[in-house]
């Protein structure tokens, strides 16, 4: 692997959130998300630095990929993101403290608390157009659902994810590192589903 860090952008079509994808682990095998600057600096100042830059209102970090999202499409590449991700990297220090993972909710009481969450407020939502969304599985702090019925294959199911249920369950639990959408949506009876980047 070169010495020379290679990040590649890429924005959603909207321009309100950017993937950047790094050539090397930013953070092995976890994922942190990030939303308040203040207690963002304490256990990961490379968050901390993120959530300074004008515009950016979350921060998600997991394995080799840093994304941030903006309530507003951004200039993303004008905003000078890779150059802090590669600050952060060269200074060999952790990325994420242990403190962070340390003081994550047990497994147990995530998976209740969301499947709560999708009982009482998200599946009635989404059965008004005949879809429901499943929760599969909770590991560490990574959130895998499934989405059927009428949200299978659906165009707009990305913007139902991203939107209504990430929204929803980071409301209930802000530590929640990646929300995982599992579904075969090429399966579905409308198969032209295309995910956003």
């Amino acid at each position: 692997m070169s010495d020379e860090i290679q990040i590649r952008g890429e924005p959603s079509a909207t321009g309100e959130r950017c993937k950047f994808l790094v050539d090397r682990p930013v953070l092995p095998e976890e994922s942190a998300f990030f939303s308040d600057p203040a207690s963002a600096a304490d256990v990961s100042p490379l968050a901390g630095d993120l959530l300074a830059l004008p515009g950016v209102a979350s921060v998600l970090i997991a394995d080799n990929t840093v994304t941030l999202e903006s309530d507003d499409a951004i200039d993303w590449p004008a905003l000078g993101a890779g150059h802090l991700i590669r600050k952060h990297l060269r200074a060999g220090r952790p990325i994420v403290s242990q403190d962070y993972f340390e003081n994550l909710p047990a497994e147990t009481d995530l998976k209740w608390a969301i499947d709560d969450l999708l009982a009482r407020e998200i599946n009635p939502a989404v059965a008004t157009h005949g879809g429901w969304v499943e929760l599969i599985d909770v590991k560490k702090n990574n959130v895998y659902i499934r989405l059927g019925g009428g949200c299978q294959g659906c165009g707009a199911a990305d913007v139902t994810l991203k939107q209504g249920i990430e929204k929803a369950i980071r409301g209930l639990a802000p530590s929640v590192g990646e929300i995982l959408d599992t579904t075969d949506h090429a399966a579905g009876r409308n198969p032209y589903y295309s995910p956003a980047k």
